[in-house]
């Protein structure tokens, strides 16, 4: 019998890409002699480095001229399925030049139309499921049966140990409580002010005078007054390596040693989520942004959602205005802290 090739594809944010692992994991149960490709952004691959399930990644780095580099790399692999996760005109496209001969995407797009795509329904997401659901959809098309959606990135002993030694120059170590604050969230979700941030951390290093506890920073988006009034509050305790990291894959290793991880739904909180590390994700209640959608749900994480009845008193309808800053408090950021921290 032909070897079943499978290629999934998901080009965009790096948040995003973690919500496909689940869908290489079950694949690869499913089929375990298939090969299994994926297509992301360049920098987006070291999700997979070290992934059992993942023979090869490939990357497209979106650029006009390298369109039909992409589609000479793919049809190398004589792919026997492919599985466009959000719909891309140019994936579409180089998928149907490629040569891939079971193609599947997501609704009934022109350019699905076109190039002859099967599909998928998020039945304009009623009821609403989590993403990584939607996309383990792809899957279940070509004979996948699970319910099982936990994300999973793979770190190795030695690069864990070649990070111990990258923390160590910032007097972090392997005892200490390490509780990572990302500020940051690229515009993809709403997000606390810095000033809240700010907030935050102070009554942190109040609550936990430990000095085996450091609070890391990682959001390069940060500003440099928010550094500044950070690093005066206590440079013994507060660790920026927002600057030092080299690469997404340095990060996810460093994400790796820490205790916790608070931020809003992006990114590094689903690196941290894949990574089984504690998590205390900040969610906005509408449909697109709550956690029913994004949320973090590895034995260690923690959803905190403004409240409905907050969101239809303070939001407007139409999403011009959102009052996402005061709709979770800093207390119940602490209290949920406390809990983690217990549990370790």
């Amino acid at each position: 019998m032909k070897q079943r090739k499978i290629l999934i594809i998901r080009t965009d944010r790096i948040g995003d890409v973690v919500m496909i692992t689940p869908m290489v994991r079950e694949l690869r149960r499913t089929y375990p002699n298939s090969f299994i490709a994926t297509l992301t952004q360049p920098e987006a691959i070291d999700i997979f480095l070290h992934n059992p399930n993942v023979d090869i990644s490939i990357a497209d780095d979106l650029r006009r001229e390298s369109f039909w580099d992409v589609v000479r790399e793919l049809r190398k692999y004589e792919f026997t399925d492919g599985l466009l996760v959000m719909p891309t005109k140019r994936a579409a496209y180089q998928m149907f030049f490629a040569g891939v001969k079971n193609r599947i995407g997501v609704g009934h797009i022109l350019y699905e139309v076109l190039t002859f795509m099967k599909g998928v329904s998020r039945n304009k997401y009623i009821p609403l499921r989590h993403e990584s659901d939607y996309c383990m959809d792809l899957a279940r098309k070509i004979g996948v049966t699970t319910n099982n959606l936990q994300p999973e990135i793979f770190v190795t002993a030695e690069e864990r140990n070649n990070v111990s030694n990258f923390l160590n120059d910032f007097d972090i170590y392997v005892n200490d409580k390490k509780i990572f604050v990302h500020t940051g969230s690229g515009g993809s979700s709403p997000n606390w002010s810095e000033n809240k941030y700010f907030l935050l951390i102070k009554e942190i290093l109040d609550k936990y005078p430990d000095p085996e506890l450091k609070v890391i920073l990682t959001a390069r988006e940060m500003s440099n007054e928010f550094r500044t009034r950070i690093h005066a509050l206590d440079r013994k305790k507060i660790k920026d390596i927002s600057n030092s990291y080299k690469s997404l894959r340095q990060l996810i290793t460093i994400i790796s040693h820490a205790d916790i991880l608070i931020s809003s739904s992006t990114g590094p909180l689903h690196l941290a989520n894949a990574l089984n590390v504690g998590c205390i994700g900040l969610y906005c209640h509408r449909p697109m942004n709550c956690p029913t959608l994004w949320g973090v749900f590895n034995s260690r994480s923690i959803n905190i959602e403004v409240p409905k009845e907050y969101c239809d008193t303070y939001c407007s309808q139409d999403k011009e205005k959102c009052a996402f800053e005061n709709g979770i408090s800093i207390d119940e950021v602490i209290k949920n802290i406390d809990k983690l921290l217990n549990e370790k």
